[in-house]
């Protein structure tokens, strides 16, 4: 009989953190951009100048920043697993000592959590003690380039909207569409991550509505008041 391969949301959360981060930024900022532009200018160039400016520089500087987070993480991981590696070469029974009492502390009679950690070390020790001690494991591992192509094609995917509002509506109206159009596009982009992560779609919604609506209030106020663009 053929086993049937559960689908755990988990499986996402390399990509999908920072394809949210991404596209929710995009969305956010070229618009918090645009409109902050908007409210202090009274030509369509300049507002478009900056909502491309801001997709552009925008992508980059999220893939560069996610690859370097995302790289720190993995140096560390790599460096605990390094040490781990010489712990069990130079000191085999007391990582099998830990890795029973790991077991233990986890609900597992001594006799059985030994046997078990037996079974575990003689199969993989390394594997063993990176999911059990260390809490890395294939699924949650770092992967650097992945976490910044995710965020540089979803801050772009997510920059082109407000983009589009600032090249095609009429630039007497251009602070309330751009307001009005990105909250559209935040709930579609709250409900999409919601959805592939399993979540509750009108929590995610409301969070990314409420603080994208501060933040583009603040730039409005911003160009308002001062006739500049803060970032």
């Amino acid at each position: 009989m053929k086993t049937q391969t559960e689908n755990h949301f988990i499986n996402r959360s390399g990509w999908l953190r920072a394809a949210v981060l991404g596209a929710n930024d995009g969305i956010l900022s070229t618009t918090s951009l645009a409109i902050g532009i908007a409210a202090a200018s009274d030509g369509r160039d300049p507002i478009v100048l900056a909502a491309l400016a801001g997709v552009v520089a925008g992508a980059l500087s999220m893939a560069a920043g996610e690859y370097v987070s995302v790289s720190s993480q993995s140096d560390i991981e790599t460096s605990d697993l390094e040490r781990e590696k010489k712990e069990l070469a130079e000191m085999p029974e007391s990582e099998l000592a830990e890795l029973t009492g790991i077991y233990v502390a986890r609900g597992l009679a001594p006799d059985l959590a030994h046997e078990v950690a037996l079974q575990l070390t003689a199969h993989n020790a390394l594997e063993a003690h990176a999911r059990d001690e260390l809490g890395i494991n294939e699924i949650t591992q770092a992967k650097p380039f992945q976490a910044a192509m995710a965020s540089a094609l979803a801050f772009i995917a997510g920059g082109v909207l407000p983009l589009l509002v600032a090249i095609l509506a009429p630039v007497r109206y251009m602070v309330v569409l751009q307001y009005c159009f990105a909250i559209v596009f935040l709930a579609i982009s709250g409900a999409l991550a919601a959805g592939a992560g399993g979540s509750n779609k009108v929590k995610s919604i409301l969070r990314i509505c409420l603080w994208g609506t501060i933040a583009m209030c603040a730039s409005a106020l911003v160009g308002y008041l001062f006739n500049v663009q803060t970032t």
